[in-house]
């Protein structure tokens, strides 16, 4: 369930859970795997295990250098850690459409990259 106004809100499993205007987490410690399925499913997206892949690897750089990736940022560590065939700009556009690194951070509950309008 999600309410829309300025913020909004998620309602799951009987907890509230307080987005900003575009639907970013406001507390990044609420996020969890059902959260993300309910952001996912909102982006129109149905989470595989592709698309974990890419949330992990998300986290793992917000959690080592404190700041979400902008797209050339998120296309260059995916080939690091996960080859040249998954680094690749149409591999994340299949996966999260139109901005991947700004629907993938807000499906990973991490912040909009500074560089996305």
């Amino acid at each position: 369930m999600c309410k829309v106004g300025i913020d909004m809100q998620l309602l799951i499993e009987g907890k509230i859970i307080e987005l900003d205007k575009e639907g970013f987490l406001k507390k990044l410690t609420d996020w969890n795997k059902e959260i993300a399925i309910e952001l996912a499913r909102q982006e129109g997206i149905l989470l595989t295990p592709a698309h974990w892949e890419i949330i992990e690897l998300l986290r793992d750089f917000y959690r080592t250098y404190q700041l979400s990736p902008s797209m050339r940022a998120l296309v260059k560590r995916t080939e690091q850690l996960l080859g040249a065939e998954k680094g690749r700009s149409i591999y994340l556009l299949q996966l999260f459409s139109t901005s991947p690194a700004r629907s993938a951070c807000k499906i990973a509950g991490l912040p909009k990259p500074t560089n996305c309008l």
